[in-house]
């Protein structure tokens, strides 16, 4: 028989420019209106800056996220140039308003040099994020310091972890996709070997990628040491956490999965009654749906999906997008196996599963749409972001998966109509002997004695069992071989394996993709931390504490001088001042008395008066100096010398 070709009308590509059009106007209306969010922690600001020279020590480090993070004691380190630590290990939540900010205190007499700052948190997303910056007290030096020499995530515990994210997919992927395809498309499928295996393998995989995650998240996201993997300590901690919950709730979830696979290979394949079957279909359609979407569901619920902007949203949505996907490409594994290990497949099954994979991709690009503008929210991100360039990459493998899918469909087309093959039995029968009207005597008696032959040669092999046995492994091999060249010398079933083979190549190279994707910082938030960090650094945060000197007269006896005042962070809120009081000499002048006030003008607000206290011989200073706004302030100082001398000088610093 001879293979034709599908033929490609010009009507599909017209719908298919037709839909891409389409596609492009939404996409392009939602990057055009989108508006600023977070969906995966970035390092906004810090204070001091990366790379600053501040004149003396800062009484703390704070640094500022674009979103909400987890962090402990030990997450923010200040290390001496020498190596030593700086700080005093006890990370303090000062975020006020929205605002994301994270401090650690430093150890008093800090010497000159340059200090590095080594942090790591874990953002709402899971994701954990680090980094680290230096600064520099009194003038740059050399360092000693030894910081983190791979990312958090990275190294051994990283790339497990990430085998293991790609393993759940996976495994969730054929799990719900076989599962989808015998109910939905291939009743009869539930009794077939190949298909029982590939389902049982797909929660096999997905049970034991779970647990991998489970105990890998602590070293993930802390020490990243292997070693800390079986740490009970640390395992009681990350089930504490959003991911360590998601993580538990799959694992039960797989257990009612469990059961549900029982009774589709079970007491749903040996059913007979086709009305039972259709009752039982409906209830384990109910039941499988409700499962695989509470699977689906501990993804939306500690991933991407559960920050930033409409999670209430996004999260149903991930939901329908993870159910989509699962159903169509594992559905596709479920068919491919079917088209190479089953015996045979109705061809009423194939075009089942043409209608579901359809509907599944429809529902994948609806929610791949919205799922785009909130993780993008423009062109510039869509370009110029590793997230963008990812989310490309995955747009163009669905559309060469979909141009094969199409193909498969008219490959589909000519299989309903090539003639359906006969059955053939697992086990041939003897032919009868026969003998013609017209043959003689001699002819009949030599196949009478042929056929008494061979029925004294079946004698003889059930007189033996292991020779029984032998004919009838031997049977069964011709039998399937037969079986075999029957289903492929036809010809469009063997066009329609291949295009879904080619359909399944594209399947795994877009998992992998997929896997990535979810794991990569999303391109709004990047531009959101680049645009929040120039901003901050230009507008609102200083270059370490500010400082400013004012010389001074009272008139008397060694009246004169200059006061050098330093206002850290020099932000609204809390602030730590020091005023010194020298010499024209350098050398400190111990006064009797010294008062600051801090006056904005622009708003009439003030004079506010801070008391400093004495902390040694004209050193005075004080702390949690409250500044209700920023702005351009005015310090008024006032410096008394002796019991009648004194002035008030003064001098406008910026405030962020």
């Amino acid at each position: 028989m001879t293979a034709t070709a599908p033929r490609f009308g010009p009507s599909p590509v017209r719908l298919l420019l037709a839909a891409t059009v389409l596609l492009g106007t939404l996409i392009g209306a939602l990057l055009a209106g989108a508006n600023p969010a977070s969906a995966h922690a970035a390092l906004t600001g810090s204070n001091p800056k990366d790379g600053a020279v501040v004149a003396t020590a800062p009484g703390n480090v704070t640094l500022t996220f674009s979103e909400q993070v987890a962090m402990g004691d030990d997450s923010i380190r200040v290390l001496e140039p020498s190596g030593k630590r700086a700080d005093k290990a006890k990370v303090r939540d000062l975020g006020t308003g929205g605002k994301v900010m994270y401090g650690v205190d430093l150890l008093p007499g800090l010497p000159n040099g340059t200090y590095t700052v080594a942090w790591k948190a874990v953002s709402a997303d899971s994701h954990p994020v680090s980094g680290a910056f230096t600064f520099s007290i009194g003038a740059p030096s050399k360092t000693t310091a030894a910081v983190p020499d791979q990312k958090a995530g990275g190294g051994v515990v990283g790339v497990l972890y990430d085998i293991a994210r790609y393993a759940s997919y996976a495994g969730f992927v054929l799990l719900t996709g076989g599962a989808a395809f015998v109910l939905l498309c291939w009743r009869r499928g539930a009794s077939v070997r190949p298909l029982q295996r590939l389902v049982v393998q797909g929660w096999v995989t997905l049970t034991a990628a779970t647990l991998a995650l489970l105990l890998l998240r602590n070293p993930y996201t802390g020490s990243g040491k292997l070693a800390d993997t079986f740490d009970l300590g640390g395992l009681r901690d990350v089930l504490q956490t959003k991911t360590g919950a998601a993580l538990s709730s799959r694992l039960m979830l797989l257990g009612a999965a469990a059961l549900f696979i029982a009774v589709l290979f079970g007491a749903y394949a040996k059913r007979e009654d086709e009305t039972e079957k259709k009752d039982l279909t409906f209830g384990l359609a109910v039941g499988g749906t409700v499962v695989a979407a509470g699977i689906a569901g501990t993804w939306a619920l500690s991933e991407h999906a559960s920050t930033g902007i409409q999670p209430g949203l996004a999260m149903p949505v991930d939901v329908l997008h993870l159910l989509a996907v699962a159903t169509w490409l594992g559905g596709l594994a479920a068919l491919l196996t079917a088209l190479y290990r089953a015996p045979s497949i109705e061809r009423a099954a194939v075009r089942s599963f043409s209608k579901v994979a359809f509907g599944s991709v429809m529902v994948l690009a609806a929610t791949g749409i919205y799922q785009s503008w909130r993780q993008v929210g423009s062109w510039s991100a869509l370009t110029g972001t590793t997230y963008g360039q990812l989310l490309l990459a995955k747009v163009a493998l669905v559309v060469v998966m979909v141009a094969v899918a199409w193909i498969s469909r008219r490959w589909t087309a000519q299989l309903s109509e090539a003639p359906t093959a006969e059955a053939r039995t697992d086990e041939a029968e003897p032919e009868p002997v026969t003998v013609p009207e017209n043959a003689d005597a001699k002819e009949a008696e030599d196949s009478q004695v042929s056929g008494l032959s061979h029925v004294s040669e079946v004698s003889e092999v059930s007189a033996d069992p292991e020779r029984a046995a032998q004919l009838a492994r031997q049977q069964a091999a011709v039998a399937t071989a037969e079986k075999k060249r029957n289903r492929d010398a036809d010809p469009e079933r063997s066009g329609l394996r291949r295009s879904v083979l080619a359909e399944a190549g594209i399947a795994v190279i877009l998992l992998a993709v997929t896997t990535v994707l979810t794991s990569t910082e999303p391109g709004r938030t990047e531009e959101e931390a680049a645009k929040a960090g120039s901003t901050q650094a230009a507008a609102t945060v200083p270059q370490g504490p500010t400082e400013i000197k004012m010389p001074f007269d009272t008139g008397g006896r060694s009246g004169k001088g200059t006061v050098r005042l330093t206002f850290d962070p020099a932000t609204s809120g809390a602030n730590e001042m020091h005023v010194w009081v020298d010499r024209p000499d350098g050398k400190p002048l111990d006064v009797p008395e010294v008062k600051v006030a801090f006056t904005l003008k622009a708003k009439q607000i003030g004079p506010l008066p801070i008391t400093p206290d004495r902390i040694t011989a004209g050193h005075w200073s004080a702390a949690a100096v409250q500044i209700p706004m920023p702005g351009d302030w005015q310090v008024q100082v006032t410096v008394r010398t002796s019991d009648i001398d004194q002035t008030t000088i003064d001098k406008n610093i910026k405030i962020g």
